[in-house]
Formats: structure tokens, C-alpha cells, sequence
């Protein structure tokens, strides 16, 4: 077990109580970023990197057929196993967004592709519930069941906002325990059903969660109605039968009195570290607790804490999520300080893992083993190899972290510049209350170009007084708008139609070349008189 200082590199105004750390594809991201995406970031998930005893960030994007993902805190995270074929992904649900806003929907986040240079993409979709959809809530769990080779998913707990008949003014950012149902869906069709278990008559938030099969354990929690973190154990047995499923429910007196915890694997065979946490609003939990899952039941063991430096002792508050295997990050704001850069201190608690533990035991009892140097039994190169003969997988990726590494420094300020922006002497847009105003909006207002001078500005299709009909038009078609400091009305930038009374031009008619002329005899009148009487006799 060790603990180990990192310094963020121009990240550490991204990180945020309520913030999740994600594995996938052998890489840790960073979601639930501190305000609204960025133009540097839009997706707003980073890589992280941990080099040289420093925290590096990656901006991640998403694939073009991705639906957009908000920046959610303390939201529900679960992580899908490969299983039948399906890639290793992760649940999303509820979450609080930087407006403070509550979300009922659910994610599903998944690995798109690795580019030549091993970037990665992801794909994000928004799976729909139907039946009994539970309300939008956050500090809650999601955790996947699997019973009679059926697989579902239980949400339970979490806190929410008050009803909506109960709001007032006074009350109305006022949160509440949510009702201690049990919910229950499945993936492919998203059919939710409720339940209600006798033995959870209070409702408990940002408690911990472990499953194993078809048995999910419920680890602490705080109450909101009586303040308080009872030392709770409950164990919900989910048996998935032809009809409708069959939920139990046991407690224990041997639970924990815990919140907020960080909670870390250690390998494949349900073994788990519980790290960071608050016994009370006023103390942190110091301690540390190996859980471990099988076929009796649920087992704690107290593990000797890392020697926690003074910053963290005397740190009145502290976050932190898993960034792999046996590795916690943690983080602990510091008040008083001017520099952003030191907004935080950082640090990484690493944890002895199942394999690990395996290798020192085989390195203690194995004697030395030489090496093959036939070139005929080594495996294949892989593609990535192949592509970059000479240099190592993590050289390449280091060499990229200078390009691609995200720096606060190069961010815009998002009130000069952005959908926040002061169009005009009038603009009624404030990111604290604003609201969408047209059907097209979703979380950020309708803009328009103002094509005044060469560089022209953005305005708010609200500000300048537009329909909805109007926008659309406007959008669709190759026009220049101004705005209303500016004319207030749109220029058809094509060409202008040819009116229906204008009169063509008189045009010369061409000569024609080699054209006969008819043939003429010049003869006196004498000749001509001559010539008729012949004729006509």
C-alpha cells in the first residue's frame, strides 16, 4: 500500500466533488467535469494520465452518431463485464448537471474505435425506460444481477427534489430522501418495475454497492431525514423467474457507518478495498476495509491505512473515485489559495491486487527461468506494433501528451466569448436562470450570426425577437442575417431572380455567310417594252 502526491497539470479547475473515474479499454476517464463542456473538450470526458508523479488530461471524443452526455455529478455508475459477445461498457443514470438540475435518463457508454495514433472514441447512446420509470435522483446505486442466466439491473436510493406541490420559495433547492423502492430493469427493452421491501422502510443516499450474481449488498449510507449514518448491511437476493422476479431482502448488524466512499477492485474474484468516506458531516473515515464476495455471504477485513499526510489529516472534506485495479485517486480542495493550479491536492493510494500478490508468492518459491530467444515461438506483432516499428505502445502515447493534453490555459473565457455571451446593450440571457425558450433548445441557447463588417458577431435568437418559423428559415437557407443594431432583417445572399416585366434587349442579326443574292439585268425602257410584247403575244 502506498500514497502518492501527483500535481495536475492546468486540470485541476475540471475536478469537482460528485465527479466519476471510469475504465475502459485499459484507460481511466474523467466524467462529471466542474461547469459545462468546453470548445477544447466538448464531450466533457478526459483520459487521465498519471506520469512522473503528475496527473495529465486527455480530451476524449465521441462518435458522430453519439447523443449528447451532460456533465453529471453523483450519478449512478455501473460497469458491464464483457459477456456474450458484448464489449466492456458502462451504465449511467440520474446525476445532477452544473444548473443543478436533477436527470431521470439513462447512458449507455461504450468503446467506438482506437484511431492510428491510439486515441479513443466513444459512443454514447440513451437507452429509453418504460413502466414504472423511477423519478430523477442522484447519490443513488445501479448494480447488474444475473439469476437463471437472466441479467437485470437494480437501482435503489438516491435524493431528489422536493414534490412539486410541496416547493415554495423557501424550499425550493431543498432535497429529500428518496422512497426506499427497489427498482428493477432490463437492458434490451427497458421495461422498469417497482418494489417495495419490508425490511427498507428509510431511504439512504451515497451508500456502497457491491453485487455478486444475484445478490446486491447495500453498505452504509446517509439519511437525510435524521441526519445521521446508521451502520446499515442489507442484502437483496434477486431471483429472476419466468413470471414476475422473486426480491428478498436481509439485514445485518455488522454493516458500516459510512458515506460517500470511494470503493476499488483488486481483482477478478469479488474482492474489493473501501477507501475516504465520512463517519460524520465534521470526520472523515481514516480507515480502510477489504470486502470480499462469495457463495456465504459478505466479509470485512481492516487493512492498515497509508501513513496520510498532514494535508489530508487536517482536510475537512475529500473525494476521489477508482482509477483501476487496486488504485484509488483522491482528491482534497484547499481554501484560501489564489492559484487555481493549487486548488487541489491530489494524490494516488495504491493497493496490493490479486495478481500482485500471486506473482510475489511465485517469485518466493521459483528459481530463475531463461529466456527463449526462438523468434519462431513469439507471438505475432500486433497492429499498433506493426504500425510503429521501433517505438514502444507508451512511448507513442507520451510523445502525444504534448499535442493533445488538455491545459485550462488555452480555454476561453466563456462570458466574452460562447453561447453565454453579451450579444447586445439588451441580451436577457443569464446561464443561472436561463431556460429553453424554442423547441430546438436543449441545454444551450439558440445563436445566430450577424454578418455586420468583416468578422461579424453572435447574437441570441431570443434577444433579437425571432420565431421559431423565422430561425428555421434562416438556419436552412444561404442568407446573411443582421441584427437588429444592424437593420434588424435578412440579405439573400444568391442571386436575385430576373423580374417578369423586364424588356429584352434588340439584338443585331447575324450575317450569313456565302448568302445568293437574286439574280439582275439592267435593260432601257425600249428593251423592256420589247421583251413584254414578245411575251405576251
Amino acid at each position: 500500500m502506498t500514497l502518492q502526491p501527483l500535481t495536475p497539470v492546468n486540470c485541476a479547475g475540471l475536478l469537482q466533488p460528485g465527479c466519476s473515474l471510469l475504465q475502459l479499454d485499459g484507460e481511466v476517464l474523467l466524467f462529471g467535469q466542474k461547469g459545462w463542456p468546453k470548445r477544447s473538450c466538448p464531450t466533457g470526458i478526459f483520459s487521465v494520465r498519471f506520469k512522473k508523479e503528475q496527473m495529465k488530461l486527455r480530451a476524449i471524443t465521441f462518435s458522430n452518431d453519439s447523443c449528447y452526455l451532460p456533465p453529471l455529478r453523483c450519478p449512478a455508475v455501473c460497469r458491464l463485464d464483457p459477456y456474450d459477445g458484448l464489449p466492456e461498457s458502462y451504465l449511467i443514470h440520474g446525476g445532477r448537471t452544473p444548473n443543478n438540475e436533477i436527470s431521470s435518463s439513462l447512458y449507455l457508454l461504450t468503446v467506438d474505435s482506437r484511431g492510428c495514433n491510439r486515441k479513443l472514441t466513444l459512443k454514447c447512446k440513451e437507452k429509453e425506460l418504460v413502466g414504472e420509470v423511477p423519478s430523477a435522483r442522484y447519490g443513488h446505486s445501479l448494480n447488474v444481477v444475473q439469476s437463471r442466466g437472466k441479467t437485470a439491473y437494480v437501482i435503489f436510493g438516491g435524493r431528489s427534489y422536493m414534490p412539486g406541490m410541496e416547493r415554495t420559495t423557501e424550499n425550493w433547492n431543498s432535497v429529500i430522501d428518496c422512497s426506499p423502492q427497489v427498482f428493477l430493469f432490463e437492458l434490451e427493452f427497458g421495461c422498469v418495475t417497482a418494489h417495495s421491501v419490508a425490511e427498507l422502510q428509510d431511504g439512504q443516499s451515497f451508500h456502497v454497492s457491491v453485487s455478486r450474481e444475484d445478490c446486491v449488498y447495500f453498505i452504509g449510507g446517509h439519511s437525510i431525514t435524521s441526519d445521521s449514518r446508521p451502520p446499515r448491511l442489507f442484502r437483496l437476493r434477486v431471483e429472476l423467474l419466468q413470471g414476475s422476479p422473486l426480491i428478498t431482502c436481509q439485514a445485518f448488524e455488522s454493516g458500516m457507518s459510512i458515506s460517500s466512499a470511494v470503493i476499488t477492485r483488486t481483482g477478478s474474484m469479488h474482492k474489493y478495498v473501501i477507501v475516504g468516506g465520512y463517519k460524520f458531516d465534521s470526520q472523515k473515515r481514516m480507515e480502510c476495509t477489504e470486502v470480499t464476495l462469495d457463495e456465504k455471504g459478505v466479509h470485512f477485513e481492516s487493512l492498515e491505512a497509508p501513513k496520510w499526510t498532514p494535508d489530508v489529516s487536517h482536510s475537512r472534506t475529500w473525494f476521489g473515485g477508482s482509477a483501476g485495479e487496486g488504485k484509488v485517486l483522491l482528491a482534497l480542495p484547499i481554501e484560501g489559495r489564489v492559484n487555481q493550479s493549487e486548488s487541489h491536492c491530489l494524490y494516488k493510494v495504491s493497493f496490493e491486487t490479486q495478481e500482485e500478490a500471486e506473482e510475489t508468492g511465485q517469485d518466493g518459491t521459483q528459481g530463475c527461468s531463461q529466456e527463449s530467444t526462438d523468434f519462431e515461438d513469439s507471438p505475432p506483432l500486433e497492429d499498433s506494433e506493426e504500425l510503429y516499428f521501433g517505438r514502444e505502445p507508451h512511448e507513442l502515447e507520451d510523445s502525444s501528451d504534448d499535442d493533445d493534453r488538455y491545459n485550462e490555459d488555452d480555454e476561453e473565457d466563456e462570458s466574452q466569448t460562447g453561447y453565454w455571451v453579451k450579444c447586445c446593450l439588451g441580451c436577457q440571457i443569464d446561464p443561472n436562470t436561463w431556460e429553453p425558450y424554442y423547441s430546438t433548445e436543449l441545454h444551450r441557447p439558440a445563436m445566430i450570426f450577424c454578418s455586420r463588417g468583416e468578422e461579424g458577431h453572435w447574437v441570441h435568437a431570443q434577444c433579437m425577437e425571432l420565431s421559431e418559423t423565422l430561425l428555421l428559415k434562416l438556419s436552412e437557407g444561404s442568407k446573411k442575417y443582421f441584427c437588429q443594431d444592424h437593420g434588424g432583417l435578412p440579405y439573400q445572399e444568391v442571386t436575385p431572380p430576373r423580374p417578369q416585366n423586364r424588356l429584352s434587349a434588340k439584338r443585331a442579326p447575324m450575317k450569313v455567310k456565302l448568302r445568293r443574292m437574286p439574280l439582275t439585268i439592267n435593260m432601257s425602257p425600249a428593251t423592256k417594252s420589247f421583251c413584254k410584247r414578245l411575251f405576251h403575244d
